[in-house]
């Protein structure tokens, strides 16, 4: 950041949501503290910030917006343990609530990069997706690069705060996602069950 500025800024949070394991939580004090010892203005550093969000939210809604709904189906049918009805009805959730999503997505790590390929798969309008991404990313950076500024050399602190947020999201992601596969591994042994037993009764009225 000392060596590039406000464009070194932008190109990390880019990369960020390119690349989640990079964390906003320590880039983004720590641009609050660069900008605290006077390289470049607080505000600058903001929205310089803001626009590396919304450049690699773009990446990412391209990314989407190329697979396209055909393909994304197709690799959801592909995979174990997905049925299509829950495609379904993921994609009809995404279409009523979209704009919160998006809005509220780039407040929730992990959610702050993949909630752009969703909306490139459902071709949000450009420029419904930009200003919705622009708010939800603008308070965010805000709140931790004013952080930062404000505590100084003790900006590591927001990283520490911040961290256990992300660590309660990212369990929670884990525990859901052990959920879904429990209750379909059971769904599915329950359906194996009752088609078995159907056959065995056909097999018998046949004999």
């Amino acid at each position: 950041m000392e060596t590039l500025g406000g464009f070194g800024a932008a190109l990390l949070i880019g990369l960020e949501n390119l690349f989640p394991p990079l964390p906003s939580e320590v880039i983004l004090p720590l641009a609050g503290f660069t900008a605290s010892q006077g390289d470049l203005g607080l505000v600058e550093m903001i929205v310089w910030c803001t626009g590396g969000s919304v450049v690699g939210a773009w990446v990412l809604y391209g990314i989407g917006a190329l697979l396209g709904r055909d393909r994304t189906r197709a690799i959801m049918n592909w995979l174990p343990l997905v049925k299509m009805e829950d495609v379904d009805k993921t994609e009809a959730w995404f279409h009523r609530h979209g704009k919160g999503t998006v809005f509220l997505g780039r407040m929730i790590p992990i959610f702050r990069s993949l909630i752009s390929i969703p909306a490139g798969v459902t071709r949000m309008p450009v420029v419904l997706f930009t200003a919705l991404t622009l708010a939800g990313s603008l308070i965010w950076n805000t709140v931790l690069i004013v952080a930062g500024y404000w505590l100084g050399e003790q900006w590591h602190v927001v990283e520490e705060y911040v961290g256990i947020f992300s660590r309660v999201v990212i369990v929670a992601v884990i525990l859901l996602l052990a959920w879904f596969v429990v209750a379909r591994v059971r769904a599915l042994r329950i359906e194996h069950r009752e088609h078995a037993s159907g056959t065995d009764v056909a097999g018998n009225d046949d004999a």
